[in-house]
C-alpha cells in the first residue's frame, strides 16, 4: 500500500534523519531499493522520471510499484520528480502517485508561486503530497552524453528565506526543495554546501526541507545538512551509475549472447544495493520503520 510524503517527511523532521528518495527507471532498479529498504527497515521513497513516463510508461510503471508495495512491510511511497506542467501531474494521480513535485525553479517568483498554488489546490483534493522548489539547483553532468550542462554558478541561484515565507504562505506546499549549493547529476567538482542558508532558512519555514543533486555530494556534507533541517534528499546518479557500472562488466565478460537477464543484471543489482544501502546509513533512515 502506498502512503504519502507527508507522512514519511513528519516522521523525519521530529527525529533528525533524512529519507532518501531514490529515482527508478526500470524493475531492477525498483527491486534494489525496496528490498534494501526492507533489509534496512528504512521508509521507501521511490520517484519516477519524465523520461521514463511517455507513452505507456505512466501506467506500467506506477502499476508495478503499487503492486510491489503490497509485499513489503514498509512504508512505499512512489513520488513524481521534476514535473513541469498541471497535465503530467493530473496523469500522475490518475496513475496512482502518491506524491509529486512541480518544478517552477526556473520561473520568477510570481509565476512559481502562482503555478505551484494551482497544483497544490489540484493534488490535496486528491489526497496527493506536492513538493516545489524555490531558488534553482542546476546541472552538472547528467543524462544523455549529447546533452550540453550549462555553465551555472550555484551561487547565483541559491534560495532566498525571505521569498520561502511568501511562498509557503501563498502556495500551501507540503515539501520545499531548496538550493544551498548541490547540482543534478555527476559532478565536475566537490561541491560546498551553504549550510549558514540553510539555517536562514530553517528559522523561517516549517515545512520539510528538501535537497536536491544527492548524488556526489560527499556524505559529511549532506549529515551537517540533515543536522540542520534537510528531511528528504534525491539520489540517482549513485545508483543508476552503479547499475551501468555493473552492467558493463558483466557484458564484457560474457561470451553468450543468450545469457539470462537475472545473470547479467547479478553484478549490477548487487552495486545497486551497496548504493542504497550507504545512503539509508548516511542519512541515518535504517531501523525507523
Amino acid at each position: 500500500m502506498l502512503v504519502t510524503m507527508k507522512e514519511m517527511l513528519a516522521d523525519a523532521k521530529v527525529k533528525h534523519y533524512a529519507v532518501p528518495a531514490f529515482d527508478i527507471s526500470n524493475y531492477e532498479m525498483m527491486k534494489a531499493v525496496l528490498e534494501t529498504c526492507e533489509e534496512q527497515r528504512s521508509p521507501a521513497l521511490l520517484m519516477g522520471l519524465g523520461v521514463d513516463l511517455t507513452g505507456k510508461g505512466m501506467s506500467l510503471i506506477t502499476s508495478m510499484v503499487k503492486e510491489a508495495s503490497r509485499y513489503f512491510d514498509i512504508p512505499v511511497c512512489f513520488h513524481l520528480d521534476h514535473a513541469t506542467d498541471l497535465e503530467l501531474i493530473k496523469a500522475a494521480a490518475d496513475a496512482g502517485f502518491s506524491s509529486v513535485m512541480y518544478d517552477g525553479s526556473v520561473l520568477d517568483f510570481e509565476q512559481n508561486a502562482a503555478k505551484t498554488a494551482e497544483v497544490v489546490s489540484f493534488a490535496h483534493s486528491r489526497g496527493i503530497t506536492v513538493e516545489a522548489e524555490l531558488g534553482h539547483v542546476g546541472n552538472a553532468m547528467v543524462g544523455n552524453e549529447a546533452d550540453k550542462v550549462a555553465n551555472e554558478d550555484p551561487e547565483e541561484t541559491l534560495t532566498l528565506p525571505d521569498e520561502v515565507v511568501r511562498f509557503v504562505e501563498i502556495t500551501d506546499v507540503d515539501a520545499l526543495a531548496i538550493a544551498i549549493g548541490t547540482a543534478h547529476g555527476v559532478y565536475k567538482k566537490t561541491p560546498t554546501l551553504r549550510i549558514d542558508r540553510l539555517d536562514e532558512i530553517t528559522a523561517v519555514c516549517d515545512r520539510p526541507l528538501v535537497l536536491h543533486g544527492g548524488s556526489g555530494t560527499p556524505d559529511d556534507q549532506m549529515q551537517t545538512a540533515i543536522e540542520h533541517g534537510i528531511t528528504k534528499i534525491n539520489i540517482y546518479s549513485d545508483v543508476v551509475g552503479a547499475m551501468n557500472s555493473g552492467l558493463k562488466n558483466k557484458l564484457n565478460s560474457m561470451t553468450n549472447p543468450s545469457t539470462w537477464p537475472v545473470y547479467v543484471f547479478e553484478e549490477a543489482r548487487k552495486l545497486m544495493k551497496d548504493a542504497v544501502r550507504d545512503k539509508i546509513t548516511a542519512f541515518k533512515s535504517n531501523n525507523r520503520v
